[in-house]
């Protein structure tokens, strides 16, 4: 029979906008308990967006943690309160990338970190592309870049070590092979079931209705 690790108390070390952090003592195999710190997320969405000429829409965004601009993926967190995934992943491609596609479908689920973060991302595949509303860039988002990188240059670009972001390395495997006709992808009416609940029931608690960044 396999052990039941349950939470015999949580309590809560920051909580800032758009992360919260707790340390949680989990009960372990012999009757031991441990700390386990953990970091609250919203999730998040990215999309890996191809045209006619097997193109994907890549970004070049400047990342704070690891000084340095980054090639990734259309993309953002899921911080509009009971938002749908997809919704949000249109409307980050329309605001990063300029774009709409008129098909879509789910490419994968990834979790980033789970040694210490509840971040999942849910990678979309989007195709037939037109053009789109940006809207006006604040922050790191006004210095992006937007380029297009045919698929097969893309993932030599990941074994070469030019694209880093774990996201965009899976996002751009994952649609080359269904690109090839080797896998399918699943329906984006599928569950997103490891979309993180705590920070997002963290802000409804402290009455936030929309924008849950804002505290």
């Amino acid at each position: 029979m396999m052990h039941e690790f349950e939470v015999q108390q949580s309590e809560l070390l920051l909580d800032a906008p758009i992360i919260a952090v707790r340390k949680d003592i989990v009960s372990m195999p012999g009757g031991a308990s441990a700390a386990r710190e953990i970091v609250e997320h919203f999730g998040a969405v990215a999309v890996v967006a191809v045209d006619s000429k097997r193109r994907i829409a890549m970004v070049r965004q400047y990342r704070h943690s690891v000084r340095r601009r980054l090639w990734e993926l259309p993309a953002g967190l899921l911080d509009v309160s009971e938002e749908d995934a997809l919704v949000c992943a249109q409307r980050e491609l329309a605001e990063e990338a300029g774009l709409a596609a008129e098909k879509w479908a789910l490419l994968l689920d990834l979790v980033t970190s789970p040694g210490f973060a509840e971040e999942a991302v849910r990678v979309y595949l989007a195709s037939d592309l037109r053009e789109a509303p940006r809207g006006e860039a604040e922050f790191e988002e006004a210095d992006m870049v937007l380029e297009w990188v045919p698929i097969e240059e893309a993932q030599s670009m990941v074994f070469r070590g030019d694209i880093v972001n774990s996201i965009a390395i899976a996002g751009v495997m994952a649609a080359a092979r269904v690109l090839e006709g080797e896998v399918e992808p699943r329906d984006v009416t599928e569950p997103f079931d490891l979309r993180p609940r705590s920070l997002a029931e963290r802000r409804t608690a402290q009455g936030v209705t929309r924008d849950m960044k804002r505290i």
